[in-house]
């Protein structure tokens, strides 16, 4: 797992130059505490471009300010964990035309190799990061086709004056570029761009709406104007000034039906008319494959265990292939409600774990500004506060670390896909009883306090009623809906959203998968939009923030197609989603784990607001700078904060959202300088 930066640009255009580059890599040192590397190729550098590593005595020569393209500058920051002594980076191809930097795992880089060298490919570590090399030289771009795992990188091709750019499937591995006038920069974080020399930072007002609509601001938008995500499952090829963004891969929910229309029926009723047991011999295959290419290491590994399903059956696959009892690791809270203890301890005794556990008091405002610097963007996930400890926690004792994501997305796991089960069904009621249901009468009715709230939840659902299912949908995700973001904006900002409509994301995500059934296109929606861009997001950033590599075997490409594929009878039987993931791992899951309620992975927001966080929000939403920004109306901030200390309703997750971004933007755009390091 690494960190990585760099640039590329056009003949005309002054080059990056390596005090820069290290710049832009030091920023992301946590990422890759072990080694770090830089490459430049261009004229007046020599055939072999130049390059530098970490143990260089001698400084570089400076780089002619004058233009000297096409060119590159990579730059890569190491954590080591595959081929500890030999793979250091950048890395080149047999003749030095063909440069990497890369970030993530392959994990079938052992059968890559095989076949590579079969076709003459000659090896000089036993990395990873060569076989993708060699596979550009064979596949160009393409390449990317043949690599399971996660992964972001960067290659530059000396001979065509090209540089490539990829993201792995499920996007695990994150990618940040700018393009600006024939330069293309790009790095792990958006930090290091933030360090270039002349880098603007304007504030990207719909990634705000967006940001308030989701509590992230989703791909291939940025908070940013002028910078971009690369979108999951995408590559792009920077070439002669020019940037193609290409999408290689989507999950196949959607059958395709040009040549053979029995497929959707085939499909419902199973693939090739399987029946479920053999469903069940399938998931058993792939899922255990995929945890033991993720077991492959240099280095300690051990899992997330939190109790729940998907961490459960994980450890347990991981066991199964273990001489020795696997270190498993959660963190509790003195507050029961989240507090998962008892749960991870019954499942670590049934498999026979090594088990690890740390009763932990969080403390939002020591941590705070170490969340804000980290993620980069606004992100009002509060779970990504419960991940950070845990990921500390588990970096004392090992530098890998199996996780469970993916599970509720792909097995539809969420308690979210039982209402649109239940919707649907509203949906083919009589009109006179769907207008009863949904008079507004109910949403007078106290809500309760807590965010878990039987009644608040009710009112949600019964609001959301009225609306086309997609939409819906997005109502009961949505932090702010698209009334009450109406209501929050001031005039002016209003106007200049125009008619950007922030809920397009989710919607264009269901056109994806027309033709199967709602749930399935729910399921679908979420795999494409919030997996990538909340539950990846949070873990990626909170675990290499300890320099801890996280892998997630749920997200293995041969799981993904299989679970996008299965019909949603399998995964969600009267009110029990992940079914045929109960029933396929029955043995590695305790009873009181297969019955047990899903717990969100959460801190007491609510109450802190209510309690000892209640004056710093108050002094931060509604302190002079705040206003002065122009965004939001005071009245509807003050109405959003006293509702909620009084009891009335639980606006803690708006108000988080609010609180992150005010506070993002003190630390990101009101200094001269964007911040390299805490």
């Amino acid at each position: 797992m690494c960190g990585i930066a760099g640039a590329a640009w056009t003949a005309d255009v002054a080059p990056l130059l390596p005090a820069t580059l290290e710049r832009m890599i030091s920023a992301i040192s946590h990422r890759g505490p072990d080694d770090s590397g830089k490459y430049f190729s261009g004229e007046g550098r020599g055939a072999r471009g130049e390059l530098e590593n970490a143990s260089s005595l001698l400084p570089p020569p400076p780089l002619p300010l004058a233009p000297s393209g096409p060119a590159a500058a990579l730059g890569f920051r190491r954590l080591s964990i595959i081929d500890l002594s030999t793979g250091h980076q950048p890395l080149a191809n047999e003749d030095e035309s063909v440069w990497i930097v890369f970030n993530g795992e392959i994990y079938n880089y052992r059968e890559l190799r095989a076949d590579l060298e079969a076709r003459g490919h000659r090896f000089r570590t036993n990395t990873d990061t060569e076989c993708i090399v060699h596979l550009y030289e064979d596949l160009g771009p393409e390449c990317v086709q043949r690599l399971r795992g996660m992964f972001a990188f960067a290659i530059w091709d000396d001979r065509l004056k090209r540089l490539l750019l990829a993201r792995d499937r499920a996007g695990k591995k994150p990618l940040f570029y700018r393009l600006d006038h024939g330069q293309l920069t790009f790095a792990s974080e958006l930090k290091s761009l933030l360090l270039v020399p002349g880098a603007p930072r304007r504030l990207n007002r719909r990634a705000i709406d967006s940001f308030l609509c989701y509590q992230y601001v989703p791909y291939p938008d940025c908070i940013l104007e002028g910078y971009h995500k690369l979108p999951p499952a995408h590559f792009a090829v920077f070439e002669d000034g020019y940037l193609d963004v290409v999408r290689y891969w989507q999950p196949p929910y959607e059958p395709d039906i040009s040549n053979d229309k029995s497929q959707i029926s085939n499909l419902k009723s199973g693939v090739a008319n399987w029946s479920a047991g053999r469903w069940q011999q399938e998931l058993r295959r792939t899922l255990t494959e995929a945890v033991r290419m993720r077991m492959r290491s240099d280095v300690p590994l051990g899992a997330f265990l939190s109790g729940g399903v998907d961490s459960t059956i994980i450890t347990g696959l991981m066991q199964e292939q273990s001489d020795r009892p696997v270190h498993t690791f959660s963190i509790g809270f003195p507050i029961k409600e989240f507090d998962e203890r008892t749960y991870a301890r019954e499942a670590a005794k049934h498999l026979g774990t090594e088990h690890h556990e740390l009763v932990v008091q969080p403390n939002a405002l020591e941590i705070l500004p170490k969340l804000i610097w980290h993620y980069d963007e606004p992100f009002a996930d509060s779970s990504a506060i419960p991940t950070m400890y845990l990921s500390e926690m588990t970096r004392r004792h090992v530098t890998v670390a199996l996780s469970g994501d993916g599970g509720d997305e792909l097995f539809a796991g969420y308690t979210r896909y039982l209402a649109v089960k239940l919707a649907s069904r509203f949906d083919r009621l009589p009109t006179a009883l769907k207008r009863l249901i949904t008079a507004k009468l109910w949403q007078r009715l106290p809500s309760g306090a807590g965010h878990r709230s039987l009644l608040r939840r009710g009112k949600r659902f019964l609001a959301a009623l009225g609306e086309p299912p997609e939409k819906r949908y997005l109502s009961w995700v949505g932090i702010f809906g698209e009334s009450q973001r109406r209501e929050l904006y001031r005039p002016e900002f209003a106007a200049e959203l125009g008619d950007f409509d922030a809920g397009d994301f989710l919607l264009r995500a269901y056109d994806e998968c027309p033709s199967r059934d709602l749930i399935t296109r729910t399921t679908c929606a979420d795999v494409l939009t919030y997996l990538p861009c909340d539950i990846l997001t949070k873990v990626d950033i909170a675990s290499m923030a300890y320099s801890l590599e996280c892998r997630s075997p749920f997200l293995d490409q041969e799981v993904m197609e299989l679970a996008a594929r299965m019909p949603i009878e399998l995964k969600l039987r009267g009110n029990q989603g992940k079914q045929i993931l109960l029933d396929t791992f029955s043995d590695l899951l305790p009873p009181s784990i297969q019955r047990r309620r899903k717990m969100g992975f959460g801190v007491p927001l609510p109450n802190w607001f209510r309690g000892e966080l209640q004056p710093f929000l108050r002094d931060v939403l509604f302190d002079s700078r705040t206003l002065a920004r122009g965004f939001f109306k005071p009245s509807a901030v003050q109405r959003l904060f006293d509702e909620h200390i009084q009891g009335k309703t639980d606006h803690a997750h708006r108000l988080w959202a609010l609180l992150c971004l005010e506070l993002w933007q003190r630390m990101f755009l009101d200094p001269a300088n964007s911040p390299a390091s805490l």
